[in-house]
């Protein structure tokens, strides 16, 4: 059964939309591309699909080479099939698309983004582990992970890179505790 992994960049006040404080390079980018060769396909969001799919369908290099030809599986009650950048629409409810996805791939799903998406299917338990790349900086006013959400998670690793950025990866603590 397939794993759903959240991954998510932040700054140390939980600021998740992507500005300068973001750090490109350093030990935690091959952790993270790591993870990420390891996914068998991604899920997305609506709109994260379509940030993402701006910026890399153009792209070049390592990471490019990986997301790119990458299977794609985008939740959204807006947008319809055919979708470009190889994805794939999941018809009806996304928590009940998502439990068939992990019934049927072998190898996990890497969820980037931390919005309506990941706050739905995170209250619908079907978040296996949360990855947060915690980057050194404060953001100031902007978005942040969970807003109104209540999860109590269980730390399962943590990380210090010589870029500053900090790996706190998280499970589910219900789950954990089986």
């Amino acid at each position: 059964m397939s794993k759903v992994i959240l991954s998510t960049s932040m700054t140390v006040d939980a600021l998740v939309e992507v500005s300068d404080w973001f750090v490109p390079e350093g030990g935690h980018d091959g952790a993270a591309f790591e993870v990420f060769q390891k996914s068998e396909a991604m899920l997305l969001g609506r709109k994260t699909y379509e940030g993402l799919a701006g910026y890399w369908h153009t792209a070049e290099g390592p990471w490019a080479e990986q997301i790119n030809p990458m299977p794609k599986y985008v939740a959204s009650r807006t947008l319809k099939d055919p979708l470009e950048w190889n994805a794939k629409l999941i018809e009806g409810d996304a928590a009940d698309g998502v439990r068939k996805l992990k019934e049927t791939l072998d190898g996990d799903l890497f969820m980037s983004g931390c919005g309506e998406l990941a706050r739905y299917l995170a209250a619908n338990e079907l978040i296996d582990r949360f990855d947060f790349w915690v980057h050194p900086s404060v953001g100031g006013p902007g978005t942040r992970p969970f807003e109104g959400e209540k999860l109590q998670l269980r730390l399962v690793e943590s990380k210090a890179f010589d870029s500053g950025v900090t790996l706190l990866r998280y499970e589910p603590a219900a789950r954990a505790e089986t």
